[in-house]
């Protein structure tokens, strides 16, 4: 398509992914930043729709865009003729889930009929410095080497920090203690080469959906931490919600399997009189109540109104 061959030379140096899709919702066009963002090699993508599984656009009720023609902004705006602008989660090929900024734009031909759409995404560019920071962080053998995410001495280094400035100024934190369910039954069915990528991508998607300013780290084994800062109990638990529903929903691929995990979540604000120890063994209880109430829940020491 002539408008195609035009945009791909505006487009191809952007910071942003650009995808250009045809009236039937067929990829013609995908960038080399769409590339970086995603993951997808332009050759993985090119002839396909989105609603063949591999982007798997979700807002943030968990709801599927891609297969309802009411939420679908290409559908939106190739009916409507009107700019999309919102947010969306994508799925990355490595199975986590990132949070985009989307615009979809219609495309017109010479008699002003919608020929087709461009859809234009970027990744929060603070999370951006956060790896930055963390591939420091690296060096100083503060960080997991499987997963990149904070290792257990910086986790407890982080939180008598924390504890340390609520004992003196008053700044509220939580703490969660994440539990992926099942684990060891991935690990026997499919092996521990399968086990690590699911790690992996646990880590991923609280990272990638997780504050600049907070802090996510692997425990040990199946175990994550997250210190979650400046929340009231209101605001910790849709937090808790949101990391066990984008777990819930990411997904791996092996061979003709797609393999997904949940986790149990325990999630407490600090108190007066806490030490790390008595922070990390309450959350740490609650994620086991989460545990005995059927799995892929939370489980707080507050009630939430």
């Amino acid at each position: 398509m002539e408008w195609c061959e035009y945009y791909k030379t505006l487009t191809e140096n952007l910071n942003q992914g650009v995808y250009f899709l045809d009236k039937n919702k067929k990829i013609i066009y995908w960038n080399q930043s769409a590339e970086r963002i995603t993951g997808y090699k332009a050759e993985e993508i090119i002839g396909k729709s989105c609603s063949e599984g591999f982007l798997m656009h979700i807002n943030e009720e968990g709801k599927n865009l891609c297969n309802d023609c009411n939420l679908c902004p290409v559908t939106i705006v190739i009916n409507s003729g009107e700019v999309y602008d919102g947010e969306i989660y994508i799925k990355h090929k490595d199975g986590h889930r990132i949070l985009t900024h989307t615009k979809v734009f219609p495309v017109r031909n010479d008699r002003k009929e919608i020929i087709g759409a461009i859809e234009i995404f970027y990744d929060d560019s603070e999370r951006n410095e956060l790896k930055l920071r963390i591939q420091e962080l690296e060096k100083m053998a503060l960080v997991d080497s499987l997963t990149k995410v904070a290792n257990r001495r910086l986790i407890e280094l982080n939180l008598n920090s924390r504890l340390n400035e609520f004992k003196r100024f008053g700044w509220q934190f939580g703490v969660m203690f994440i539990d992926i369910d099942h684990f060891k039954l991935v690990n026997d069915r499919y092996g521990h080469e399968i086990g690590d990528r699911v790690l992996k991508m646990v880590a991923n998607t609280l990272v990638e959906n997780s504050r600049s300013f907070d802090l996510v780290g692997r425990w040990g084994g199946e175990e994550f931490v997250v210190i979650v800062s400046n929340v009231n109990e209101g605001q910790l638990y849709a937090i808790a919600h949101k990391f066990k529903n984008l777990i819930a929903l990411s997904t791996l691929k092996s061979n003709s399997d797609l393999i997904n995990v949940t986790v149990s979540i325990g999630a407490t604000l600090v108190r007066q009189k806490d030490s790390l120890k008595s922070m990390i063994k309450r959350a740490d209880k609650l994620m086991y109540q989460s545990k005995l109430n059927g799995r892929n829940k939370v489980t707080t020491d507050f009630e939430i109104t």
